[in-house]
């Protein structure tokens, strides 16, 4: 097929190659989150938005891929994806509360199921040929930014916190590069639908890298502060007839806010033998205070006899 034909696009080929190994290695990143997951017992306020998207992404590359018959490499990319993705949302599923599984559940059955389904549906009934494809193209052109725009929260949440414990770098590096690589490839083959979100992904990419060099060394705000920030925000949302948020964010950030609480506190034990002039440790104080003698045991008969008239 032309899709792996070294001999017609041999740069192509390079590209779209390098690209399944770097996407294959993005879509491994989560790990360490869900192996956290796994050994907790719990999401620990983590959203399943990002995997649902990301499955759905993939689902509507491979049928994309399918359509135009000469682009295997998306084919096997895309292929490994929708297995991973699968085996993540499995897993929070398992481990996830009961709201955070309902949602989830009506997640995958709106978007993996009834929109993937109606395009399905339509492209094949409505369309055909060259014009299915072009249909296709722009229809995974718009969901491949829906997947960019995802960690727009993550972001929002990285500002917010001054935290970026979620948003570690070196997803931020991979998603960069994938996007570089893929942008060439679809250049390469002269596929716009492949180019295009790609150049939004690099611009995201590089957000979030500038984003982690600013607050790295940051120090995270305390969980009162935060929460009341977000209690704030769902107050402004529901006012205004917004979109409330995603089951767990609340939650998501009193954990990160709660790390950082711990730590300061270590940091205050650290420092905690500087006393006052004026008035000893309190270590010196309860020295001294066992130093000292009990009152004498006539003075408290005496003090008794006078209270009750007679000695005991």
């Amino acid at each position: 097929m032309a899709g792996l034909s070294a001999h017609q696009h041999p740069w192509a080929f390079a590209f779209g190659l390098l690209g399944n190994i770097i996407s294959f290695l993005t879509y491994l990143a989560p790990l360490p989150t869900f192996y956290r997951i796994y050994k907790s017992k719990s999401t620990q306020g983590f959203q399943s938005v990002p995997y649902v998207v990301a499955l759905f992404s993939a689902m509507l590359w491979i049928y994309y891929a399918l359509v135009k018959s000469d682009e295997c490499l998306l084919i096997t990319i895309n292929s490994a994806g929708c297995v991973i993705e699968t085996i993540y949302i499995a897993v929070y599923l398992f481990y996830a509360p009961k709201q955070a599984k309902l949602f989830t559940a009506k997640l995958l059955l709106l978007v993996n199921v009834g929109v993937y389904g109606l395009i399905l549906l339509l492209t094949l009934l409505l369309s055909s040929g060259d014009r299915r494809v072009v249909v296709l193209g722009w229809v995974c052109v718009g969901f491949s930014v829906s997947v960019f725009v995802a960690p727009l929260s993550i972001i929002r949440l990285v500002v917010r916190t001054r935290s970026v414990e979620f948003m570690p770098f070196s997803l931020s590096l991979s998603l960069t590069v994938s996007a570089v690589v893929w942008f060439l490839y679809g250049l390469l083959i002269k596929d716009k639908y492949v180019a295009l979100p790609n150049v939004l992904g690099f611009a995201f990419g590089v957000i979030q890298m500038g984003l982690y060099a600013m607050y790295r060394n940051s120090t995270p705000k305390a969980a009162s502060v935060v929460t009341k920030e977000m209690e704030v925000t769902a107050a402004e949302d529901n006012n205004s007839g917004g979109v409330k948020a995603a089951p767990g964010a609340h939650e998501h950030i009193v954990n990160i806010a709660k790390l950082t609480t711990a730590a300061t506190a270590g940091a205050e034990v650290k420092t905690g033998g500087v006393h006052p002039v004026d008035s000893p440790p309190a270590e010196e104080q309860d020295v001294a205070t066992a130093g000292e003698a009990p009152p004498p045991q006539k003075d408290e008969e005496a003090r008794a006899g006078d209270a009750g008239g007679e000695k005991v």
